[in-house]
């Protein structure tokens, strides 16, 4: 069939497509008449043909971060040998005290260094040598080196770290000048393509694409989760790592994947800019890391809480407990008020209420806006400064008969096995007690909660909960989830591993 056979109104829309298809020179993709009359600004940008340009432009400032680690590690409560019953003045008590037992380091507990070496990823963010990476992944470091994308090893140190958004940042000892990258003034939308740069496996210089699946995710790592999660692959080693978007700029720091079997499956969490660049901001400039305080244990608000307590709308955080000599209790707030407002600017829940008071400093005067038998008050609060994270502790049973028992390291949880606790069962682990000012707490978990599982595997000791989280702090993982038995229902809970 000749074109000028055709109805003068199908010749135009054909004329039309093809006009469209030689412009864009991107090959044969025929538009429909409609978009071919669309503005070209209303029209969504086309993916680049080719992600080239940008990886040359950025993948010098990219690098892998090799790390020695030291820790002190106690022999296993299973290994351990109890400490002989003897009489005082017995001639082997000298000897088991010298030993080790009552008194010192418990016998058959050696305090013992333990050596490792743990693999991530960085990016250089000035001409000097300033790198950003993951808090996880220089932990317990004793050296720190930097391999360039040029094949370089030079030696880094660590300038400052913070645990809670799992961020640190390295200065590289040679005199420069890097290759260096910048942060992006603009968070991307939920669609936008991305590009993540990294040491996967320990394969350097590794680029993968995809785009950003969703935005402000909130995975039970920390109280400031705020992720992005995108579907570039990322593995194990692309930890500490850049997102960049299409003009070469970071938009995320990669940080955790989502992985029933250890390898990419397409969900990967990135730390977003705008939480990155003011945490390195002041790692820089202080070393560390000062958030306000307020003092309150809060919570979300449902529909029946709310219509209880007289407010119209499910929003805002409920004060379930203050701390004592918490600024919100010299302030006149009290256990049942919701707060909605921090300086006139409502809250929707829990999570944004705590990101927004700690992204003010220590000594900041502000407004609380609160609920309180549905009418609305204001208190003026001098923010404190939040507390450092929760030391390493341990708890141990000895020979009178308690159960066994282990505090996990900086999560303020002491478990006992369920076996050993009446009414408790015979399966899983029970939450003996739970500090009010930890990660466990903040994640939903508290005393008389049975843990069954944790990472997918059955747990019937302490021990066993504490391996979990141990093989995810190895394995670059953020998260442990844990199934978890409260009364007669079972939930899932994700938690992070501390120490």
């Amino acid at each position: 069939m000749s074109l000028s056979s055709l109805p003068k109104a199908h010749r135009a829309a054909l004329l039309g497509a093809v006009a469209v298809i030689s412009a864009t020179g991107l090959g044969v993709h025929v538009l429909h008449p409609a978009q071919a009359q669309t503005p070209p600004a209303l029209m969504a940008p086309a993916a680049p043909a080719s992600f080239a340009n940008i990886v040359e432009r950025v993948r010098g400032a990219v690098v892998a971060v090799k790390v020695k680690t030291l820790e002190t590690a106690e022999a296993d409560d299973d290994n351990q040998m109890p400490f002989p019953q003897m009489r005082p003045g017995d001639p082997l008590e000298r000897f088991f005290r010298r030993f080790g037992g009552e008194g010192g380091v418990p016998f058959g507990r050696q305090q013992r260094p333990r050596s490792g070496q743990a693999l991530g990823s960085g990016f250089i963010i000035s001409e000097d040598g300033y790198v950003v990476t993951n808090h996880h992944v220089v932990e317990h470091a004793s050296e720190v080196s930097i391999t360039l994308d040029d094949g370089r090893n030079v030696s880094a140190e660590v300038v400052g770290a913070d645990q809670r958004t799992d961020l640190a940042l390295l200065k590289i000892k040679d005199k420069g000048p890097f290759t260096s990258v910048a942060f992006a003034r603009e968070m991307p939308r939920v669609g936008d393509w991305v590009i993540a740069v990294g040491n996967p496996f320990g394969l350097g210089g590794t680029v993968t694409a995809g785009i950003v699946s969703a935005r402000g995710r909130d995975i039970g790592a920390g109280p400031y989760d705020d992720f992005l999660q995108i579907d570039a692959s990322v593995n194990r080693g692309n930890s500490g790592g850049p997102t960049f978007n299409t003009r070469g700029e970071v938009v995320g720091v990669n940080t955790a994947i989502f992985s029933p079997s250890g390898g990419s499956v397409g969900i990967g969490f990135a730390i977003p800019t705008e939480v990155a660049r003011d945490v390195v901001d002041s790692l820089r400039n202080k070393g560390s890391v000062a958030r306000g305080w307020i003092g309150v244990q809060i919570q979300g608000v449902t529909k029946d809480i709310a219509e209880s307590l007289g407010a119209k709308e499910a929003k805002g955080a409920l004060v379930s407990d203050l701390q004592a000599g918490s600024p919100a209790g010299a302030a006149g707030l009290r256990a049942g008020d919701i707060i909605v407002a921090v300086d006139g600017e409502r809250i929707e829940g829990p999570r944004e209420l705590a990101r927004k008071i700690a992204s003010f400093g220590p000594e900041k005067q502000i407004d609380l806006t609160y609920l309180r038998d549905g009418r609305e008050q204001h208190a003026h609060v001098k923010l404190g400064a939040l507390p450092p994270e929760n030391p390493r502790r341990a708890e141990r049973g000895g020979g009178n008969g308690n159960p066994e028992r282990n505090a996990l390291t900086g999560l303020g949880l002491t478990l006992a096995p369920a076996s050993a606790v009446a009414g408790a069962g015979r399966e899983g682990v029970v939450v003996a007690e739970v500090d009010p000012d930890g990660v466990a707490s903040q994640m939903g978990l508290k005393a008389g909660d049975v843990i069954l599982e944790a990472g997918g595997q059955k747990v019937e000791r302490p021990s066993d909960v504490s391996l979990a989280l141990s093989n995810a702090r190895k394995e670059g993982r953020r998260a442990v989830l844990l199934r978890v038995k409260t009364g007669d229902n079972t939930r899932f809970i994700a938690l992070a591993p501390a120490g």
